[in-house]
């Protein structure tokens, strides 16, 4: 999931009184420790860092770059505001709507094995879904649900985290979710604008279902996690364990709120549109691969990286976002916030790439989402936000 942080924290300020019931413990208001970096090279980008774990109050954060010339793994603050455990490099930790790329690559996938078409009605994949819900889904196509030009609502916007804290283990079926969203106008004539919706996803992963016979998960490590090696990403379902080593999970639910334990969630409520578990050297594995085309043939790739303006300086293509860097050319990535968790990461076509993560989410301030992606754009610029070259 993605774009919902300040609504969701909004709401949370609400949520409190639940946090007994939800089985989510309070932690420290604020905790933070020195940074550790593994160059002097590496200041401003350690900066950045600091920043994330102190004056935006994450308690924990960590980036992980790789270059031509190698590559750096720095962290700063704690896994666990109890324990004071400072973060791990090689942490898992959950990475909401970084999913969309790995899920928006299977379909393009199926695109080229000519299993979808990309610009086929999503009624010729999911006839029951348009069955059930007799709204104008005319227009209503695959591509338009890989860029968010379907029109769609999103279903988080009816689904008040309230509820989600309240059981934070209960099972969300996906055709409950789009339920949800489907039951409300749309926002606006499918292919006449953009707004971002989490439900775009929901539907992605059901054609991926319909179209293959077998979980949208498994289609994800059979095409993509076993063949790149990546050791630390799952598609977890319904289990709310993050395996291996990771930092706890946090939100804020007020502005002075004490910090809230959210690690173990049932991630079914996200789903395709954010459920999945990684760590930075496998996301930067991952975008590595898609954008250098190991993972799509040049067709595919080229209608992937095809964008439009999505506004604040970004365009987004199918799954994939487009970003100008301070240093000279733009890179290709995605963000990502669930509970507990806000993740970004970017990479070059000149074989550049960046993850970073912060274990506090939603709660988090703009200057963390500032932040976030300074510490992206500075790790692929070298560590320098306004030197070195892209393409």
């Amino acid at each position: 999931m993605i774009e919902h942080k300040r609504t969701l924290a909004g709401a949370l300020a609400l949520a409190v009184a639940f946090g007994v019931a939800a089985g989510i413990r309070p932690g420290d208001a604020a905790v933070a420790a020195e940074p550790v970096a593994v160059s002097a090279a590496d200041a401003p980008l350690r900066d950045v860092l600091h920043r994330l774990t102190t004056l935006d109050g994450a308690p924990g954060a960590l980036v992980e770059t790789h270059g031509r010339r190698g590559g750096a793994v720095l962290t700063s603050g704690v896994a666990d505001v109890d324990s004071r455990t400072p973060v791990r490099g090689d942490s898992r930790f959950r990475i909401g709507s970084m999913t969309k790329p790995f899920v928006a690559t299977v379909v393009l996938q199926l695109v080229g094995e000519h299993r979808v078409a990309l610009d086929a009605p999503v009624g010729r994949y999911l006839p029951d879904v348009v069955r059930d819900h007799p709204g104008e889904w005319r227009g209503v196509t695959v591509r338009r649900l890989l860029q968010h030009t379907s029109g769609l609502p999103d279903y988080l916007d009816f689904l008040s985290p309230q509820e989600i804290l309240t059981d934070p283990l209960a099972h969300h079926d996906t055709r409950d979710l789009v339920d949800l969203a489907l039951d409300r106008p749309r926002t606006f004539r499918p292919g006449h604008g953009w707004e971002y919706s989490n439900t775009n996803y929901l539907l992605a992963g059901l054609v991926i279902e319909k179209v293959t016979g077998r979980p949208y998960g498994e289609e994800i490590r059979r095409r993509v996690i076993q063949p790149l090696g990546l050791a630390a990403t799952t598609v977890p379902g319904d289990d709310p364990v993050i395996p291996g080593p990771h930092p706890r999970g946090y939100v804020r639910p007020g502005k002075d709120a004490p910090l809230m334990d959210a690690t173990a969630i049932n991630p079914s409520v996200a789903g395709a549109s954010g459920e999945m578990v990684s760590n930075a050297a496998d996301l930067n594995r991952f975008l590595a691969a898609l954008v250098d085309g190991r993972l799509l043939e040049p067709a595919q790739l080229r209608e992937m990286m095809t964008t439009r303006p999505a506004g604040d300086d970004r365009a987004y293509g199918l799954g994939l976002e487009r970003r100008t860097l301070p240093c000279g050319g733009h890179y290709w990535g995605h963000g990502g916030d669930i509970f507990g968790f806000q993740t970004a990461g970017g990479a070059t076509l000149d074989g550049r790439q960046t993850s970073v993560m912060v274990n506090l989410d939603p709660g988090g301030t703009d200057a963390q989402d500032d932040d976030i992606r300074a510490a992206v754009e500075a790790g692929l610029c070298g560590g320098r936000p306004g030197g070195g070259a892209s393409r």
